[in-house]
């Protein structure tokens, strides 16, 4: 056994599984979760705010959710700039970062704003994206963002005033990093095409990236489908693990960009960013053994040898159903349905789109039905379930799935950590952990087996 090995072997020991009743002894909240599965408060903000459940005192009633951007409902923001036929992912930023919605002269001052700032500093392209290349775009996104760090000579400015302009100018980047950080990687591990479209200022966020990806080979349907993705990704409240990790970062005083890198590393997760992939892994493999997709029980019995561990990636999970929070219903899967249906028709992916539909209605039972009896009706399809089906509809990479969320959750990061800066009784978020390893008497090194 060499040394590498040998110190595997001994931090496993050393950080056994710790008993569950301690956990209970001590009041410990796992996960930072409540007895009965709601998220522990520990902050307040103006920022964002999500329903999923009402409590009459110890008891959780389930409700619709509802997702709010600066106490507007997302619902109402949406309908608002569809029926105008206009892209919203500007005026929710505005809103994110203001805590306003824009009139018509500061959209316009915004939207000029920050087309203005997409383009990328002299040489970055080439040295940071194409030249230095990576296996995972989420890295080389946080490496991204540590590299604007050495080229801002004000990085160390934490001033609000600061903050904003920086935080405006990784919101306009981050969407052409992202897509020259996804050809330099497809280049370099795909052995494909080199491609670099520099950035159209009269197209919108969504607009442009599909533009820098594709060309002008995308509807305009394609294009509202993605900049409702970017609306709908761009804040989640406080709570979700990204934007804490923003805020805790954020509170011991450090840059912009370590925090935003921070958060990257957080998104990056499969438990986090990355469940839609794991939502179209399990629909492959769903498509390939279930032979009719219009068949209810056929989907049925296969969600139950899921559930049972018997098939897909055996981990009893069925993707894209359920969430944290949200218990009826997940506001932003209903609104990104809607827009799921036309493309699907657009696309002539329709008994695709029934299938997640029939999976949508049947996994609840299914669930009901494996638990014994136990009721599963707050179980509802979250988010993710309809965007990797919309992204696939698109001809998007999947490598580019969760850095499509990065791009987006970029304004709700950067309105967390302009909110944590400017508290007046800003104090570092420093969280507790009881020590219950016990205590070991001191050997001198000769004494030791």
């Amino acid at each position: 056994m060499n040394i590498l090995e040998q110190l595997d072997k001994y931090s496993q020991q050393a950080s056994a599984e710790i008993e569950k009743d301690l956990f209970n002894r001590f009041n410990v909240k796992r996960g930072l979760r409540n007895q009965d599965g709601s998220g522990v408060l520990v902050g307040l903000t103006n920022v964002g705010d999500v329903v999923g459940y009402e409590k009459d005192g110890d008891k959780v009633i389930p409700t619709h959710g509802r997702l709010y951007y600066r106490g507007i409902n997302v619902t109402d923001l949406v309908k608002g700039f569809q029926t105008d036929q206009r892209h919203g992912f500007d005026e929710t930023t505005f809103l994110l970062l203001s805590g306003k919605l824009p009139n018509e002269k500061e959209m316009a001052l915004f939207t000029s704003h920050m087309a203005s700032m997409r383009d990328l500093p002299q040489h970055f392209t080439k040295n940071m994206i194409l030249s230095l290349h990576g296996k995972n775009i989420m890295n080389m996104l946080a490496r991204s963002a540590l590299v604007l760090y050495t080229l801002d000579d004000d990085a160390e400015d934490h001033s609000p005033l600061n903050v904003m302009r920086q935080s405006l100018d990784l919101i306009a980047k981050f969407p052409v990093i992202t897509a020259y950080s996804y050809f330099g990687f497809r280049h370099s591990y795909q052995r494909r095409s080199l491609v670099i479209r520099h950035p159209d200022p009269s197209l919108s966020t969504a607009e442009n990236f599909i533009y820098m990806l594709k060309g002008e080979k995308y509807s305009k349907l394609e294009a509202d489908i993605l900049d409702l993705n970017l609306v709908l990704h761009a804040e989640h409240g406080g709570g979700n693990n990204s934007s804490f990790t923003t805020r805790v970062v954020s509170s011991s005083d450090t840059d912009t960009y370590s925090a935003i890198a921070a958060a990257l590393g957080s998104l990056k997760g499969f438990l986090h960013g990355g469940a839609n992939l794991q939502v179209m892994d399990m629909m492959k493999d769903i498509k390939k053994h279930v032979k009719d997709w219009d068949d209810k029980k056929e989907i049925a019995d296969y969600l139950l040898k899921i559930l049972k561990k018997e098939v897909g990636d055996k981990s009893g999970k069925i993707y894209g159903i359920g969430h944290a929070i949200y218990t009826l219903s997940d506001p932003r899967a209903i609104l990104l349905k809607e827009k799921a249906r036309e493309l699907a028709e657009e696309k002539g992916k329709m008994d695709e789109f029934r299938l997640y539909e029939h999976i949508e209605n049947l996994a609840p039972e299914v669930l009901s039905a494996f638990k014994g009896g136990e009721s599963s009706k707050t179980v509802a399809p979250n988010v993710d379930f309809y965007s990797g089906f919309v992204y696939q509809c698109i001809n998007l990479p999947k490598e580019l799935y969760t850095p499509i969320f990065a791009i987006s959750r970029m304004a709700g990061w950067c309105a967390h950590r302009l909110e944590e800066i400017t508290f007046t009784s800003k104090r570092i978020i420093r969280p507790a952990y009881k020590n219950v390893f016990g205590k070991v008497e001191y050997e001198s090194i000769t004494d030791r087996k």
